[in-house]
């Protein structure tokens, strides 16, 4: 296929994305190095004009799971023809291509700026012209005069699902193999209301983007979901699906402007619009989150699509990311090998969004969670922070609530009758690069230094 021909970064006095990639990879120090050394988690680098630009940045070693094997080096061997700086909607997706795999040669995308992922469409632009309204579907799906045995099928559930299919098609930006998606630092870059689909891909970077707004104009309603029925959405911020070597980092995620606390109801049900904020699902492998910022956002994190999604794979590291105003699901795992290290959870409500729990293990996922911080709210118990289905393993070390070390582990299990979390897992992290032994200081640390548009061009941390 032909190289797209959106806006060139050549188009952007930027001299960094012409040095040889000797010159490129001198005198950056990660954040790993830098802790290493004992100089902090910050990274830093010696001078500006030796210094490897945000945009050409990989993974650094044994930084996670996405270090394993090959490492992350996302688009960071793209030629300068494939280096792209996109402010639109269109220009977002002609960079991307069309996601069929075919074209995995490295890119770069550039985001300057807030993408509005609509365009300016709004819900009833494409719900126009297929025949669906909501008052209709509302009138045709009644569990008085519909049931609750079976899902909705017919006229007014075939035109919701076209009216999806054409908000699909606007909204959804799927990102090929070997690409770096990356905020423009100082613009504000982010994406509203999209959806950003990395599905059979492998390495992929996706940095310093701000992702809110993300919202199904057309949710389903299935009577079958649960004893009362649940209204159903599509589109996470960013979804992994047979993905593999995967780092998000320095990214913000949050339900923003519309809160859950003002979504209407319908057949007594929430009429939700939100889906998950970064769901790892599909035997999707080998993922690094760290230092992002998840916010207002109630089921925030899956990883493992079900309790049969894929053995062997599923392997996720979560470090120095920050939760706040999170409902649940930071993360809820199945099946793989997940590492959470030196994350913050702040368990007071916020815009609306009430705490339920922080860490749910199940499917006989396998957790090491270890020097963790909780802020624990007042209205909230340090047994009420994780939970499981008796099969789920979480061996946790290190952690602690409200500045003091707490077996948050057994202090679940003590108050649960039953479906206990086991306590001991099969394998031991390696890939622990930047790993504090001490967390009591996380809340602190991390505040202002992680989600978007904290990081400047040479990847450090604004000051």
């Amino acid at each position: 296929m032909g190289r797209p021909r959106t806006r060139k970064d050549s188009s952007v006095a930027s001299p960094t994305h012409r040095r040889s990639s000797r010159r490129r990879r001198t005198a950056l120090f990660s954040a790993a190095a830098v802790v290493a050394a004992g100089l902090g988690a910050v990274p830093f680098v010696t001078s500006a004009s030796a210094a490897v630009d945000l945009a050409y940045q990989t993974l650094p070693a044994n930084d996670g799971w996405a270090a394993s094997g090959s490492g992350t080096t996302g688009g960071s061997k793209a030629d300068a023809a494939r280096v792209y700086t996109v402010s639109n909607r269109a220009e977002l997706a002609k960079a991307l291509g069309s996601g069929s795999g075919s074209d995995t040669a490295p890119r770069i995308v550039r985001v300057k700026g807030l993408i509005d992922a609509n365009g300016g469409n709004s819900c009833d632009d494409y719900a126009a012209g297929t025949g669906y309204s909501l008052s209709a579907y509302l009138k045709a799906y009644d569990p008085a005069v519909w049931g609750r045995s079976k899902k909705p099928s017919g006229a007014q559930e075939d035109a919701r699902k076209a009216a999806a299919a054409k908000q699909a098609k606007n909204i959804v930006f799927r990102v090929p193999s070997n690409t770096t998606l990356v905020g423009v630092p100082g613009t504000g870059a982010g994406i509203k209301g999209g959806s950003v689909a990395v599905q059979n891909a492998d390495n992929v970077i996706i940095r310093n983007l701000a992702f809110s707004a993300t919202e199904d104009c057309f949710p389903q309603w299935d009577p079958t979901d649960g004893s009362k029925g649940e209204w159903n959405s599509a589109y996470d911020s960013v979804t992994l699906r047979g993905a593999t070597h995967v780092w998000a980092d320095h990214n913000t995620f949050t339900d923003a402007p519309l809160y859950d606390s003002a979504l209407k109801t319908y057949f007594g049900r929430k009429y939700q619009v939100h889906d998950g904020a970064l769901d790892i699902t599909n035997g999707s492998d080998l993922v690094t989150v760290e230092r992002n910022l998840f916010s207002s956002h109630d089921k925030t994190m899956l990883i493992g699509s079900s309790d049969t999604d894929s053995v062997g794979k599923l392997r996720v590291t979560l470090h120095h990311n920050v939760w706040k105003g999170i409902t649940q699901r930071a993360p809820l795992a199945r099946l793989g090998q997940i590492h959470l290290y030196n994350n913050h959870y702040d368990t007071t409500k916020t815009n609306g969004y009430a705490h339920s729990y922080s860490v749910n293990a199940r499917a006989k996922a396998q957790v090491v969670a270890e020097h963790n911080a909780w802020t624990l709210s007042s209205d909230r118990k340090v047994s009420q922070l994780l939970s499981g289905d008796g099969t789920g393993a979480v061996a946790g070390r290190g952690n602690v609530v409200n500045g003091a070390v707490t077996d948050v582990v057994a202090a679940y299990n003590a108050a649960s009758s039953s479906k206990k979390l086991k306590t001991s897992v099969s394998w031991t992290p390696t890939l622990t690069a930047g790993l504090q032994t001490s967390a009591a200081g996380l809340p602190g640390e991390l505040a202002g230094t992680v989600g978007a548009g904290v990081l400047t061009e040479q990847g450090t941390v604004k000051r």
